[in-house]
């Protein structure tokens, strides 16, 4: 706790800060946004936006992809840390209240977390009505106590030259490197900012961080340092040790609130990030609540939620403080962070056309930095960080696994499919019997002919008068404008191709794409319309494709989705499932 070294941390602090999130995040990456929408799958999208053929890839867009998606698998990893260290660590400030109530943190902050968790089905509409003024209160606090400690010691504020920095390493060697794993616990937020800004836009978000949040930081962490010079005894809670003895129990509530908030952003995070998954077709279709009616964004998944909550609560109960979560907390979003930057140097010379070297002048700085903390995050593995790398890679396995089943089951569907012009030739050389109503057949193919209808003709030998071919396709967008929404196309003899565009953070809704092919001369009554879908039974085997192993998870994770009928909000009572093993 020497003078030099407090102001040797304290600079490498600020100026993380500085170039990780103001100049990396705010100042660059957050202009690589698909139409407003970041995070690490939209920017994937920009980067990349031929991955949804993944048999027509060269080497480097399948090996960056596949970066990508163990970025985005390792934020879940994050999501659940990130609670548990927060809220952690605000409840530990009952400790400097006094020791008495050691005993009590863990017990609060289970309950706090298990409260927050089990808040999510109501939504985050009412409760983010009072993020922004607590969030006010919180930095506008955390400023006033930073010039507090800094009043003690004025010469804390030569940290800001960043001499002080190198010359901490440079004479540090090892120890000095070694601190890059605690340094870098001040910007792990980056990343959540860039997948949360859909929720709030660039500018605005900018604007805070520049005028509000920036400057409460650096104060804070400068009054802390400056408390350390001239108490160093008081090292072992400084931030709480800034404020006097009677505004320690309301600082601790403050804290919470904050900390809350600040996991309230993760969650929602890890809920988007599933959703944009899903739609993407690397993750199962879940279940999705829309928990708003104005707000499409505002939605809540049962099941992610209930697995974080188990995840989180283990971690604070397994851990017993954040010191030693912090010591599993930073290798997952290095490596996320890392990836970004990678992404983002593709993604700057596909979307304005920059030169190599132009891109490189803002990507090699940044990664020899996330690389140099990651390389002192990694130290932490065997002491915790182990956990998040662990379940970064299952779901990972669980992502590509899921994609690459889709696609052989798309081709082995497809083989065993015609062409929808032969197949209506063929109605109209063989004329089957036709009766009343509508009949809507899912299609994963926009040019032919679903193996339901093949069935359902093979076996009752019996035809709608009016036969429609719905495919729902994904765009690269987030969102797709209402007047791109539907494209309709009148085949022969009662036939009818509806094609339908959602972005991936959109929830496909069949009947909306009916009501909305109306327009477009396609009538039909919901009580005389009929929806068939086919639901495949996959059969692992050993033909070219996967792994065995691989192919019976894929199996697995199949039986265990979320059903057609409730994903794509079809009327149950008007479904009829036709079923068929598929071997791949």
């Amino acid at each position: 706790m020497t003078p030099e070294n407090i102001l040797g941390v304290l600079s490498l602090i600020i100026w993380s800060l500085i170039l990780i999130v103001s100049v990396k995040y705010i100042s660059f990456v957050m202009r690589a946004n698909n139409k407003g929408e970041g995070g690490i799958l939209a920017l994937l999208s920009l980067a990349f936006p031929e991955k949804r053929e993944p048999g027509n890839q060269t080497r480097l867009p399948r090996v960056m992809i596949a970066l990508g998606l163990f970025g985005a698998a390792l934020l879940y990893g994050d999501g659940m840390i990130t609670p548990a260290v927060s809220v952690l660590g605000a409840v530990e400030g009952l400790n400097v209240v006094t020791p008495k109530l050691q005993a009590y943190v863990v017990p609060i902050t289970v309950g706090v977390l298990a409260g927050l968790f089990l808040a999510q089905r109501a939504g985050t509409g009412a409760v983010g009505r009072i993020f922004g003024p607590v969030m006010i209160v919180w930095f506008a606090e955390i400023s006033v106590l930073g010039v507090r400690g800094i009043v003690l010691e004025p010469a804390v504020l030569h940290s800001i030259n960043p001499w002080h920095g190198i010359h901490f390493l440079v004479t540090r060697h090892w120890e000095g490197f070694k601190i890059l794993g605690a340094v870098f616990l001040v910007v792990t937020g980056g990343e959540a900012l860039y997948a949360d800004m859909g929720h709030f836009g660039w500018r605005p978000i900018r604007m805070a961080w520049f005028s509000l949040v920036l400057p409460a930081l650096m104060l804070n962490y400068l009054g802390q340092g400056a408390l350390l010079i001239d108490s160093p005894h008081l090292n072992e809670n400084p931030f709480y040790n800034l404020a006097p003895k009677w505004a320690l129990v309301p600082l601790v509530v403050l804290a919470t609130a904050a900390a809350i908030i600040a996991s309230q952003a993760l969650i929602s995070g890890a809920f988007s990030l599933t959703m944009q998954g899903i739609q993407l077709g690397y993750i199962p279709r879940i279940a999705i609540e829309h928990t708003s009616e104005s707000e499409r964004g505002q939605i809540y998944m049962p099941h992610v939620n209930y697995a974080l909550m188990v995840a989180c609560l283990g971690l604070v109960i397994g851990f017993g403080t954040s010191s030693n979560l912090a010591a599993a907390y930073g290798i997952a979003v290095t490596l996320t962070m890392s990836v970004t930057t990678l992404l983002f140097f593709f993604a700057a010379r596909r979307l304005w056309n920059w030169k190599a070297w132009q891109a490189a002048l803002v990507c090699v700085p940044a990664l020899a930095i996330e690389l140099s903390f990651f390389g002192a995050n990694a130290l932490k593995i065997a002491h915790g960080g182990w956990f998040p790398l662990v379940i970064g890679l299952a779901l990972f396995t669980l992502m590509v696994t899921w994609k690459r089943g889709r696609h052989l089951l798309w081709q082995k569907v497809r083989d065993a499919s015609i062409p929808a012009d032969k197949f209506i030739e063929s109605i109209e050389r063989r004329q089957p019997s036709r009766v009343d109503g509508t009949a809507v057949y899912m299609a994963g193919s926009s040019d032919g002919t679903p193996l339901a209808l093949l069935h359902n003709l093979k076996h009752n030998k019996v035809l709608h008068k009016r036969i429609v071919f719905l495919t729902i396709q994904v765009a690269e967008d987030p969102r797709v404008p209402a007047e791109e929404r539907v494209e309709v196309e009148r085949l022969p003899h009662g036939f009818w191709r509806v094609r339908a565009r959602f972005g991936f953070f959109e929830e496909p809704n069949v009947p909306v794409v009916l009501e909305l092919a109306r327009a477009h001369g396609l009538e039909f009554k919901e009580t005389e319309t009929t929806f068939f879908l086919s639901r495949e039974t996959i059969i692992a085997s050993r033909n070219p494709g996967m792994a065995l192993w691989r192919e019976r998870l894929f199996a697995v994770m199949a039986r265990n989705a979320q059903s057609a009928t409730a994903f794509f909000h079809l009327p149950a009572n008007r479904v009829v499932e036709l079923g068929m093993q598929v071997e791949i």
